[in-house]
This record gives C-alpha cells, sequence and structure tokens, in this order.
C-alpha cells in the first residue's frame, strides 16, 4: 500500500462586518476573518495538506483569490472539489489531523460540529477527523488576537485494495 503525508497552513487576519467561519460552522463572534473567499482557516489548511499530499500543487493554484468565482464563496466548496481531485487521482483519505490558533473566541463548542461538517463534505467518518483548537499564549499576532492561524497534517492512501492470496 502506498501511503503520502501532506502538511498545510493558513492564516487570515480579523475583519469587522464579516462573519466567522471556521472548519465549515459558523462562530458566534463579533468578527469575522478577511479574505477574497470566506476566509475558513482551518478549510484552506486542510486543502493545502490534501492536495500538497497528493502533488497536486496549493489552494491557490486551483482556487486563485484573483478570480471572480471565487469572491466570498463557501469554502467547503474548496474542500469538496479537492476530494474530488484526490479520488481522480487514485487517493483515499487515511486521516486529518489539525489545530486552530485563537486567542479568541474559545472553539471547543463548536469542534464536534466541525468535524461533522467536514466529514459530510469529505465523505468519510467523523473519526477520521482530528480537530484542535490551542492559543499562542498571548504571543504573535494570534495572542494579539489580529487573526487565526490553523495548521493541518494528513494521510492519503492509494485507493488499490489488496487481497491476501
Amino acid at each position: 500500500m502506498k501511503i503520502r503525508t501532506g502538511f498545510g497552513y493558513d492564516v487570515h487576519a480579523f475583519a469587522e462586518g464579516r462573519a466567522l467561519w471556521l472548519g465549515g460552522v459558523r462562530i458566534e463572534y463579533p468578527r469575522g476573518l478577511a479574505g477574497h473567499s470566506d476566509a475558513d482557516v482551518l478549510i484552506h489548511a486542510i486543502c493545502d495538506a490534501l492536495l500538497g499530499a497528493a502533488n497536486l500543487g496549493d489552494i491557490g493554484l486551483h482556487f486563485p483569490d484573483t478570480s471572480a468565482e471565487y469572491k466570498d464563496v463557501d469554502s467547503k466548496i474548496f474542500l469538496s472539489r479537492t476530494m474530488e481531485m484526490l479520488r481522480m487521482s487514485g487517493y483515499e483519505l487515511g486521516n486529518v489531523d489539525a489545530t486552530v490558533v485563537a486567542e479568541q473566541p474559545k472553539l471547543r463548542p463548536y469542534i464536534q460540529a466541525m468535524q461533522q461538517t467536514l466529514a459530510e463534505v469529505m465523505q468519510v467518518d467523523p473519526d477520521d477527523l482530528s480537530i484542535k483548537a490551542t492559543t499562542s499564549e498571548k504571543l504573535g499576532f494570534t495572542g494579539r488576537n489580529e487573526g487565526i492561524a490553523a495548521y493541518a497534517s494528513v494521510l492519503l492512501t492509494d485507493r488499490i485494495t489488496y487481497s491476501e492470496t
């Protein structure tokens, strides 16, 4: 069996007048994230990890922030299309391990909804998606509550099934 790993990272600054979306879930918070799409840093990091593991480039290659088609788009569309590309390339998801870094808002109450939402979009078991949240102990731009960062690592397997003979 062939396996591949990938790593993704994304960051967006907070912005007034926008909804906050993380992991495909709307988070109750007075500010959202600035970006061309809905700026869902968690989904963007996962997409980059998936695309990297399959050697298919990065999110900017497939969903450029210069395209009017992607202005204010729901990032779940990026994730769904990324999964289609992976499967067309012969890969299947093994698992995702992701971390969101934010001083505020507190994300623990939303983690299960994020896992369920992402699992539905990716057509995988929620148990294959580990999502964690942490702070940066008031250090750096996330510590100053200027924005949110997300990291993701993934494992892909080939879709060939092996049988014992």
